[in-house]
């Protein structure tokens, strides 16, 4: 099989099981507006969906990644989505908000498996400049299910009800694993896998200085992203009244930001340092929090300012991804599991947590989601602080094979 051959299949097979995480954090959002009259609590209320979500879905990696490490790729990835349908169905047959939650928080915890496996299996088969294309790819290929998701989740709320999104995740969880069982060839050899202590393994990824900050950049940018997720359908339908439809459009527009990120990462890397590709990132996310939150400080909640100040923060989030995500896993090729775990963990465990928090505040305009955007963009640009504290040669350089 041609490098090239390898690059899309293996794209591909992360494409399919990334998407059916990243479809479930947000196909729910259009239907807000009918969830809250059917288990009849405030809209708001229904951002802590996403945090019971959330939370488990990046407990989870830290079980799955080193248990990767030690018996392979596969077995992973198709017992988390054996477990990860176990939670669709709960939340689709659930009477009640409690028991709807409880099947939100079980949906996390099976497919937190993509979520390690995602930033796993390209560390797998590739590295250096190659690994920054490969996760370039990813991001892009990616973005797509969050464009998807939203629209499609709004078509079937306003003509089938809210649970017509569930029964659809159902089944599609379903299609990702039987091509898991039977598509997917294991990427870690068995000479490859790695019989030490956990607590070891940990310690060694931890101890890292570069991961850990590339770990605080990508935790804090992805909880700004999450925020947004989670109190954007609040804002544009409980706020402003929209239908659901409006929203779901709405939503979705911001997000070829991030693939258009995505792309400008993966051609600079050729020509720009890891370092000048992250401050770009980090310029653009700032800007759209600031975006965001002025409007909000004058007490207006506008869609346009919404939009627009997404769309830029989703350009940088798509800029600072690969590139962080390359660095964080460059100096740990035989511990990718427990490194793409660690990632994926706390970048899902943390948003989960920072969203909770952000449901908690009232909301009455944009500016208490301007500031929690712009708080974590500050977080953010500590992390590459610390990154560029513990620089070598090697990150004044462009990415090289």
């Amino acid at each position: 099989m041609s490098a090239y051959s390898k690059l899309i299949k293996l794209t591909f097979t992360i494409a399919i099981l990334a998407a059916v995480g990243q479809m479930t954090q947000t196909m729910y959002v259009p239907s807000i507006g009918q969830m809250a009259t059917e288990f009849a609590i405030a809209p708001g209320a229904l951002q802590a969906v996403m945090a019971c979500y959330l939370i488990p879905y990046g407990l989870s990696q830290f079980v799955y990644g080193p248990i990767s490490d030690r018996i392979g790729r596969k077995p992973i990835i198709v017992f988390g989505l054996g477990l990860y349908l176990v939670g669709t169905l709960l939340a689709l047959f659930s009477t009640s908000y409690t028991l709807f939650l409880i099947g939100s928080f079980v949906q996390g915890l099976g497919i937190g498996c993509g979520g390690a496996m995602s930033r796993t299996l390209g560390r797998d088969c590739f590295s250096g400049n190659e690994l920054h294309k490969v996760n370039s790819w990813i991001s892009m290929s990616i973005v797509f299910s969050p464009l998807l998701a939203p629209v499609l989740g709004g078509v079937l709320s306003e003509n089938f009800g809210w649970r017509s999104s569930y029964l659809f995740l159902a089944l599609f969880g379903l299609a990702v694993v039987i091509t898991m069982m039977t598509s997917f060839k294991e990427t870690l050899p068995v000479e490859n896998r790695r019989y030490e202590k956990v607590s070891r393994s940990y310690k060694f990824v931890l101890s890292n200085k570069r991961f850990q900050g590339y770990l605080i950049c990508l935790v804090a940018t992805f909880s700004g992203l999450a925020i947004f997720e989670a109190a954007a359908g609040v804002l544009l339908g409980g706020v402003l009244g929209l239908p659901a439809t409006v929203v779901s459009i709405l939503f979705i527009l911001p997000i070829p930001g991030y693939l258009l990120g995505s792309a400008l990462s993966g051609a600079l890397a050729h020509r720009h340092s890891t370092k000048s590709i992250l401050n770009f990132g980090l310029i653009s996310i700032v800007i759209g929090s600031l975006t965001v939150l002025v409007p909000g400080v004058f007490g207006i909640t506008s869609a346009m300012s919404l939009t627009i100040g997404a769309a830029i923060y989703f350009l940088g989030t798509g800029i600072i991804y690969p590139a962080a995500i390359t660095g964080a896993m460059a100096p740990i090729p035989n511990h990718a599991g427990t490194g793409g775990a660690v990632l994926g963990g706390m970048q899902n465990l943390i948003a989960g947590l920072a969203t909770l928090v952000a449901s908690m505040v009232p909301a009455p305009d944009q500016m208490p989601l301007g500031m929690f955007m712009l708080f974590m963009s500050c977080v953010a640009a500590y992390g590459l602080l610390r990154v560029n504290s513990n620089h070598n040669h090697a990150d004044e350089m462009p990415l090289a094979v």
